[in-house]
């Protein structure tokens, strides 16, 4: 079974209202493949999670940039899973390396949330990507396949999963894995979930790239077998990003 291309598209912490509704604009007056052929999300600021929600054009849909590990109650500052839901948002990035690093969270604490999000109803876009340090040392798939193991020891359902490759030192640096190192351990990722998982799993289960896509890199990265679309940052802020979708169509044509 072919695997629908995803281009995610992620806001980090940027935007005002204004910014949000011009980005909104260019978003809905913009040509992109069918539905069949590409599945887009975007994903904003909490804050503004209502607005984009409610005039996004039907075709695209909205992710929450995190959630809390469990139930909402004392914890203050957090969103949890059954907010989103109660707000009809149907996606949540979770792990994301910038939380990884400068938030400490673990990849069990990780690992956690994913679970408790899929419980609540949520799809999620889980996020694994190695250092510059850690690929130097030769740990990247070490590194990578304990990100996922975490996930795997919780999770038992895969269909509302997409697994987001994000080198770190590639996120934000201009530095952007080759198309041929992204391959290569998307191909690994994939080998391991068919290892560990199930084949079916390995076979059906989305493995998208991000680190530093743009208009410009989009096609050749979108063409290798094993990269199923994009996890996009700065450039899902920029009208580029209708190219980076644009991009699914290397699939069909493949």
């Amino acid at each position: 079974m072919a695997r629908k291309f995803f281009v995610g598209g992620n806001w980090k912490c940027n935007g005002t209202a204004e910014e949000v509704k011009k980005i909104v604009n260019t978003l809905n007056e913009a040509q992109v493949p069918s539905q069949d052929v590409v599945e887009v999300v975007v994903s904003p600021p909490y804050v503004f999670l209502p607005l984009v929600k409610s005039t996004l054009r039907s075709d695209f849909f909205v992710a929450a940039q995190n959630c809390w590990v469990k139930k909402g109650g004392a914890f203050t500052g957090e969103v949890s899973a059954e907010m989103l839901v109660n707000l009809d948002i149907p996606w949540v990035i979770l792990g994301h390396s910038e939380r990884r690093a400068i938030l400490n969270e673990s990849n069990e604490f990780v690992g956690d949330k994913v679970a408790y999000a899929l419980s609540q109803g949520l799809k999620v876009i889980a996020c694994v990507g190695e250092t510059l340090e850690q690929r130097e040392a030769g740990s990247t798939m070490d590194v990578v396949a304990a990100q996922t193991k975490a996930i795997a020891d919780r999770v038992s359902n895969w269909s509302n999963v997409v697994i987001a490759y994000e080198p770190v030192w590639a996120i934000g640096t201009g530095k952007v894995a080759s198309p041929a190192q992204a391959q290569e351990v998307h191909d690994e990722l994939r080998k391991w979930l068919a290892k560990n998982v199930s084949a079916d799993v390995a076979a059906t289960t989305r493995i998208i790239y991000g680190g530093s896509v743009n208009g410009g890199n989009c096609k050749e990265l979108g063409g290798q077998a094993d990269v199923d679309g994009f996890l996009v940052g700065g450039a899902a802020l920029k009208p580029e990003f209708i190219d980076i979708i644009k991009a699914a169509e290397v699939k069909k044509s493949a």
